[in-house]
């Protein structure tokens, strides 16, 4: 599979411009995971295709604001557009293999959609894009620059366990949702 050597940016309308901050990514054909440090909830390894089907989110698991963004996503993707996986996760450290991402910086949302690395404020519009109205409407922010964007989205980044706290864990989801989250099999 050919290496990306620029983001594409989701837009609802018309071709894709690039993205140019810098990240490269190669969707693995069937990623190879780490022991899973607990058998009792099997990991399950998202195809190529069900990385096509089914953007994936990264989130920080143990932010408050990023699992209410999640939980916020999940509320309003009725067709279950949308797979997660926490940044912690073995499962998100593969994926992020592929990229020049480093996984153990935890400071921004990743969307993978397809063959395409989103991150900050890109990541944000297109996840809102793929809600469907009104919240596509967010592409209105497409024209500001970007690095307008991504300086409001690192002032929130910076500050988030500070002003929204923290937890200790990654949050468990309940069962309506669990086939959502990559790293939990459904069948468990």
């Amino acid at each position: 599979m050919p290496t990306l050597t620029t983001i594409i940016q989701t837009h609802a309308l018309g071709p894709r411009p690039p993205v140019l901050d810098g990240v490269t990514y190669t969707p693995p054909a069937v990623p190879e995971f780490p022991p899973n440090p607990n058998p009792a909830t099997p990991l399950t390894a998202p195809t190529a295709a069900e990385l096509a089907a089914h953007p994936v989110m990264l989130y920080d698991g143990v932010c408050n604001v990023c699992n209410a963004s999640v939980q916020w996503v999940i509320r309003h993707d009725p067709k279950a557009i949308f797979r997660f996986a926490a940044l912690q996760s073995p499962i998100a450290r593969e994926l992020l293999k592929h990229t020049t991402i480093d996984p153990s910086q935890l400071n921004s949302v990743i969307l993978i959609d397809g063959a395409h690395v989103l991150t900050a404020s890109d990541a944000l519009i297109a996840i809102a894009r793929h809600l469907g109205p009104p919240w596509s409407l967010a592409r209105v922010f497409l024209p500001l620059p970007r690095f307008i964007r991504n300086a409001v989205y690192r002032l929130i980044a910076r500050n988030r366990y500070r002003v929204f706290g923290k937890r200790e864990a990654c949050m468990i989801p309940t069962e309506d949702v669990r086939s959502r989250f990559l790293e939990i099999d459904a069948r468990a």
